[in-house]
């Protein structure tokens, strides 16, 4: 698996997490300081998660090549001097 996959099961994973304690927190109430223990654990799980998609080197970040403009004046002959039609062969001689 790539990174960005690993990441994004782990998000899964979280977003689970989130609702599990969100339940919990509806049956044993929120005013414990183990429930709120859990919920700051939960959130900086959460946090720390976006650090790491942050940092990550990813597709969305990969730069695309600069494009470079060409010129529509059509090309000096004598850069073809000399040269032979590829495919065709020498210009003084038939092809095959």
């Amino acid at each position: 698996m790539s990174v960005n996959d690993e990441l994004t099961s782990v998000q899964r994973s979280l977003d689970e997490l989130s609702r599990s304690v969100k339940r919990l927190e509806q049956q044993l109430g929120s005013g414990g300081l183990e429930m709120r223990r859990v919920r700051a654990d939960a959130d900086r799980l959460r946090e720390s998660v976006a650090l790491l998609r942050d940092a990550s080197p990813g597709p969305a970040k990969t730069r695309r090549p600069e494009l470079v403009p060409m010129s529509d004046t059509p090309y000096d002959n004598s850069l073809w001097t000399d040269s032979d039609d590829e495919g065709l062969g020498a210009r003084d001689r038939r092809a095959p």
